[in-house]
């Protein structure tokens, strides 16, 4: 199969039946809409996987065998084009599902930013378990329809937004995905690297570099080290985001 990463085995594999009340983004994933009775119908099909930094989770063109969502940590998704280039398509951030969007095969790779964790279906019992679980259907329907939404983002990001803009709206989503898991600190964690960034936002190592000094120097972040960021001013950076 293509990609460039290489392949990693997993830490361990157990079952995740009695470990989903202990789950830090219980309240934001999938099975968020599930009560007790139907999230132990789930846990009986899940596995949990651990994942060291730079393992591959799945590659573009396998058989799409899993569905996972992902509870700790970060993942990159990558395309390999037909002239050899690879592309970073997006990252993925706890609560967040991997392998949805499968026709005969994954259509992108998915690769472990740090140490990971996710929980580990499998997909044609998933599928068929979706007809005895409906808020499960409709919580997945969902968040398709948001990955749509996202992929229509990114496509006016890279097409629209200026440099500033993309690394704002970058930053912004960041911040909200961390609010959205509970997080009340203003700030952000870069698990990725600034090559990945400039790669996702479709600009030079060099673009970010300066689009980040000057937030800085402007009073939006603070930059605590290379891998966080505080948020000075969540209102300035999100009227750069959108345009305003």
């Amino acid at each position: 199969m293509q990609g460039s990463a290489q392949t990693i085995s997993p830490l361990r594999i157990v079952p995740r039946a009695g470990l989903c009340d202990a789950c830090q983004v219980r309240g934001v994933a999938a099975c968020s809409a599930l009560d007790n009775n139907e999230l132990q119908r789930l846990a009986s099909i899940v596995t949990e996987k651990k994942y060291d930094s730079g393992a591959t989770i799945f590659e573009q063109g396998d058989e799409p065998a899993y569905i996972f969502n992902l509870t700790s940590g970060h993942v990159r998704l990558a395309k390999t084009l037909a002239n050899g280039r690879r592309q970073i398509i997006g990252f993925v951030y706890p609560g967040g599902m991997l392998g949805l969007a499968t026709h005969g095969a994954y259509v992108c790779s998915a690769e472990a930013i740090g140490p990971v964790k996710l929980c580990r279906f499998p997909r044609e019992r998933l599928l068929d378990l979706l007809e005895e679980l409906p808020p499960l259907k409709t919580r997945l329907l969902d968040i398709a329809a948001d990955e749509l939404a996202d992929a229509q983002e990114q496509m006016l990001l890279l097409g629209r937004k200026t440099p500033l803009e993309r690394v704002a709206s970058f930053l912004w989503r960041l911040y909200q995905e961390a609010v959205r898991c509970g997080q009340t600190e203003p700030s952000i964690d870069l698990p990725m690297g600034r090559t990945d960034i400039a790669d996702y936002l479709g600009t030079t190592i060099e673009t970010v570099s300066r689009t980040f000094t000057r937030l800085r120097n402007d009073g939006l972040i603070r930059l605590e080290h290379a891998n966080k960021v505080i948020i000075l001013d969540a209102q300035g950076l999100e009227e750069i985001a959108e345009g305003l």
